[in-house]
């Protein structure tokens, strides 16, 4: 009987463990070492991704489905350059994810310049600069 009720403690801490690190889990990156000029960034959404024009800084979001074609879109977060046109660099910007699921930081990996990426519904989108 002793032996069973340290198993059941056991489990229990274990799912505790569990839980703590699910919750607590640090963003995931979307490490690339190619040198790709559009790249995709997942969200924590499955259906939502953001496209970064590594060059530039420009960026949409990008919405897949299988429900059909009117909840498939692509939209625009910005279109406007971070950089004049003989700055840019494939691979200059790169997106980091936070722990809020709407929001990356944008990095000019240049520079160092940062911006707040949020991406959602129409309305709660927008990317603001971070001095």
């Amino acid at each position: 009987m002793k032996n069973k009720i340290y198993h059941i403690d056991f489990l229990y801490y274990l799912q505790l463990i569990s839980f703590f690190k699910s919750t607590s889990e640090a963003p995931r990156q979307n490490i690339s070492t190619d040198s790709a000029v559009s790249r995709l960034f997942s969200t924590q959404n499955m259906y939502t991704f953001i496209k970064l024009d590594t060059r530039n800084g420009k960026m949409s979001q990008v919405q897949w489905s299988t429900k059909g074609s009117e909840y498939r879109f692509e939209t625009t977060l910005s279109d406007i350059s971070r950089v004049d046109k003989v700055d840019e660099r494939v691979g200059r910007f790169f997106l980091y994810p936070t722990t809020n699921i709407y929001n990356f930081i944008l990095l000019d990996q240049i520079d160092g310049r940062t911006w707040q990426v949020q991406w959602g519904k129409e309305g709660e989108r927008m990317v603001i600069p971070i001095y």
